[in-house]
């Protein structure tokens, strides 16, 4: 599997080589931003096979509850939750993508990844939380970023 995985990450690094932000006069700047996003995520993915993760879910949503977990998967024994930051250099979003994951957005993944722990009865499972933080300016192959163990969360 890895071999496929890398086969695959290098047809996406070949094909993002002007960056993952597509510029499309028609689209407004909101619709602009969430396919980037989904592009950054794809990316990821792709990114986090070729190191050896194994993904159980992708967009895990809780119905009661707003946003969503990127990635979840196993990076050898240990569960983790991945989240993805995209980042294409626009004026709209100055700084680094890391930067966009708040106190606020850490609360609220915890308690999405609880909610997963829960539903799958996995408390006993190591887990963490990682972060992936790509930077995609216009023109330029996109650079990418992993935190493992981003930040720590308050386990019950």
């Amino acid at each position: 599997m890895p071999l496929f995985s890398r086969a695959v990450f290098g047809v996406l690094q070949l094909a993002a080589r002007k960056g993952l932000a597509e510029s499309r006069s028609s689209e407004s700047t909101k619709e602009r931003a969430r396919r980037t996003g989904i592009r950054g995520e794809t990316y990821a993915y792709w990114y986090l096979r070729r190191h050896g993760y194994v993904f159980v879910a992708r967009n895990y949503r809780v119905p009661e509850d707003k946003g969503e977990i990127d990635l979840v998967g196993y990076d050898g024994s240990v569960l983790t939750f991945v989240e993805v930051k995209t980042r294409s250099g626009s004026e709209k979003h100055p700084g680094q993508p890391e930067e966009a994951v708040t106190p606020q957005k850490r609360q609220h993944i915890e308690r999405m990844a609880k909610r997963f722990l829960q539903e799958r009865r996995a408390h006993g499972s190591p887990w963490r939380f990682d972060l992936v933080a790509i930077e995609s300016p216009k023109g330029h192959a996109p650079v990418i970023r992993l935190h493992k163990n981003a930040f720590a969360a308050a386990r019950q």
